[in-house]
């Protein structure tokens, strides 16, 4: 009976401990509630409003109905229309669309004849998942009402894979992994900086020296920025020797990108850790936000599948904005100051990161 008692005891301890700690229990209710809605209403396999683009040198009533039918199926959302076929792939290499559809200038011609292809889907083949979205694109029925126009059967609207002529889906996810990899390693590393050295004392002993609370900041990031680029000179090594991933695009790009991403997360851990008051704590708010940053930021699941609400989270999520530079510039070749607003929106929010880290600091020494 006696152990009983002192059992509840323990018990009554505990939760009332819990109940003080909010953020646990925040992390309790929100955990499961977040995963929920995000595998549950976010999370879609059924790819929809792809952003694409179209060229149509024909600009004929049956081309126009050839496009009609295929945005009929929800499928692509067509957000460019430009003028030649070399504008077309500009945009696919500066990922500004996923499929662009090529409408040639005697595509009546081919329709009437049936000897050759009568369009050409081009698809950022760097995704499968998006090949495999275009492949089901090019088989869609198309409602040509005349015997003479029925010949223009689905098959032959080709479908160009672009980036990853194999299809190998490595090609994809190396690229993304070098950002799941840093934004886990850096949030987690910086996010139990601070936490450490009050738990240890050592804040006492810093607040005292000449050290000022920018510097202080700024000397807690620098290492781990050296440790970040350790990390991608690895993931890239092995990604290119063990799964030949190509590397199109210039080394120095990938080093800006690289450095200014891992900064962003280092600034983000920064803020985590002016906030939580344990490193437990530290780790469960990383954890926090690592879950959405993994799930809607494109690393897993085509971006332009989400529902709108999910991407607007998502646009605020650094690793969203990484992903679709580092893959850019890796599988696509293209130009980091091509993709410019990526490369802004990983700035400021560094700056808002680290401004807060700094501010929240110094309130919690007053």
């Amino acid at each position: 009976m006696k152990s009983l008692l002192r059992i509840f005891a323990i018990m009554s301890k505990e939760f009332r401990q819990l109940s003080r700690d909010r953020l646990s229990f925040g992390m309790i209710v929100g955990i499961p509630l977040i995963q929920l809605l995000l595998f549950g209403y976010a999370i879609n396999t059924d790819v929809r409003n792809l952003t694409a683009g179209l060229v149509d040198e024909a600009n004929t009533s049956l081309s126009r109905e050839m496009v009609a039918d295929l945005t009929a199926t929800q499928v692509i959302n067509l957000q460019y229309h430009v003028d030649d076929v070399p504008s077309l792939r500009q945009l696919l290499d500066q990922g500004d669309i996923s499929i662009g559809i090529a409408i040639p200038a005697d595509f009546d011609r081919r329709v009437i004849s049936g000897e050759r292809q009568v369009a050409q889907i081009l698809v950022d083949g760097s995704d499968p998942i998006i090949v495999g979205v275009a492949s089901q694109l090019s088989m869609v029925p198309l409602g040509f009402n005349t015997a003479a126009r029925s010949t223009a059967s689905p098959q032959r609207i080709e479908v160009r894979n672009f980036y990853n002529p194999e299809s190998r889906s490595a090609v994809n996810i190396v690229p993304g992994l070098i950002g799941v990899i840093l934004t886990m390693t850096m949030v987690l590393f910086t996010a139990v900086a601070i936490v450490r050295e009050r738990e240890r004392g050592n804040l006492e002993l810093l607040i005292n020296t000449p050290v000022k609370n920018f510097e202080l900041m700024i000397g807690k990031i620098i290492p781990y920025i050296l440790i970040g680029l350790v990390q991608l000179v690895i993931i890239l090594g092995l990604g290119w020797y063990f799964f030949q991933v190509p590397i199109r695009g210039d080394l120095l790009h990938v080093l800006i990108v690289a450095m200014v991403f891992i900064a962003t997360n280092l600034s983000l851990g920064l803020l985590v850790s002016t906030t939580a008051q344990t490193q437990f704590q530290a780790m469960q708010m990383a954890f926090f936000i690592f879950l959405p940053s993994i799930l809607l930021s494109g690393f897993m699941f085509p971006f332009d599948g989400m529902p709108p609400l999910a991407q607007s989270i998502a646009e605020i999520l650094p690793l969203t904005h990484f992903n679709r530079l580092i893959r850019g510039i890796i599988l696509r070749g293209a130009d980091v100051w091509s993709m410019w607003e990526g490369l802004a929106a990983l700035l400021a929010f560094m700056g808002v990161s680290l401004s807060l880290a700094v501010l929240r600091f110094s309130k919690r020494l007053d």
